[in-house]
C-alpha cells in the first residue's frame, strides 16, 4: 500500500463521524458528528473531560474502531474502504500509536518489541533498525532487557521507539505519561517530541495536562462527543522536511 496523498492535501480528514456503541442500558452516542483535518507535520492536542470521546476518536483514526457513520481518510486512504488486512498495512506504514499502558509484549526483549512491526512488514534489516531506534530514545544499552526488567519510563520509551520505527506520517498518543510520575513523564514527553521533530511526523496527543497540550501548535477540545473549541496557538510548521514517500 502506497500513499495516495497529493501535495497540499490534509493528512487526516474526518467528516461528520459518529460512533454509537451498545451497552446494557442501550446505545451510547460516543462521537456526535466530528469533523476535522490534520495537516502533514502538524502537532495537535486533544483535551476534554473523561468520557468526552477523546480515546474513541483516536481509535477511529487508527482504524481500530469503525465509525457508525461518516468518513475518515488517512494519507489519502478512505478507512471505510479497507478491510482488516488493509487497515493493518496502513498502520504499519503510516500510523504509529503510543498508549498509556505501554502495550509491550512481556515475553519479548526491548529489541524484539521494536523490531516486530518491521518483521511483520517483511523488512530484512528489522533488528538493526530496531537497535538504532532504541539508541535514538536513549536505550541502546537495554536491547536485551524484557519489559519487566525496565522502569515505567523506559517501557514507554521502548513503546515510542516502536511507534516511530516505521517512520509513520501520523503518531497517535493517548495519555502517554498517564502511568508515570511527573519527572519521568517530562523525560518521556521530551523524547516523544524529539522523535516527532526528527521524523516530521504529525502528532495527535490526548492529554489532561494543559501545559503539555500547549506544546502543540493546535488545541482541540471535546465535550460530549463534539468539538467545542479548535484553536491554533502557534504557526503551522508543515512537514516539509519529511522524506519523500
Amino acid at each position: 500500500m502506497t500513499s495516495s496523498l497529493h501535495s497540499g492535501d490534509p493528512l487526516v480528514v474526518v467528516d461528520e463521524v459518529h460512533l454509537t456503541l451498545g451497552s446494557p442500558a442501550g446505545p451510547v452516542n460516543i462521537l456526535r458528528g466530528i469533523s476535522l483535518e490534520i495537516a502533514a507535520g502538524e502537532t495537535v492536542s486533544l483535551v476534554g473531560p473523561s468520557g468526552s470521546g477523546k480515546s474513541s476518536l483516536m481509535m477511529v483514526l487508527g482504524g481500530l474502531e469503525r465509525p457508525t457513520a461518516g468518513r475518515v481518510r488517512v494519507d489519502g486512504h478512505d478507512l471505510g474502504h479497507l478491510g482488516e488486512d488493509g487497515l493493518a498495512r496502513l498502520r504499519r506504514r503510516a500510523v504509529g500509536i503510543v498508549f498509556q499502558a505501554f502495550h509491550l509484549i512481556p515475553t519479548m526483549t526491548a529489541l524484539e518489541n521494536v523490531a516486530l512491526p518491521l518483521e511483520l512488514g517483511g523488512h530484512r534489516d528489522a533488528f538493526a533498525a530496531a537497535a538504532q531506534g532504541l539508541d535514538a530514545v536513549g536505550l541502546g544499552h537495554r536491547l536485551d532487557h524484557y519489559p519487566a526488567q525496565l522502569s515505567g519510563g523506559e517501557q514507554q520509551r521502548v513503546a515510542i521507539a516502536r511507534a516511530f520505527i516505521g517512520r509513520p506520517m501520523l503518531l497517535l498518543a493517548d495519555e502517554p505519561t498517564g502511568n508515570l510520575d511527573g519527572a519521568t513523564g517530562s523525560l518521556v514527553i521530551d523524547c516523544l517530541f524529539e522523535q516527532r521533530a526528527r521524523h516530521g511526523t504529525a502528532l495527535l496527543l490526548i492529554t489532561h495536562d494543559q501545559s503539555l497540550a500547549e506544546r502543540c501548535e493546535r488545541q482541540i477540545r471535546l465535550a460530549d462527543g463534539r468539538i467545542i473549541d479548535d484553536r491554533r496557538t502557534a504557526p503551522l510548521r508543515l512537514g516539509a522536511a519529511r522524506r519523500a514517500r
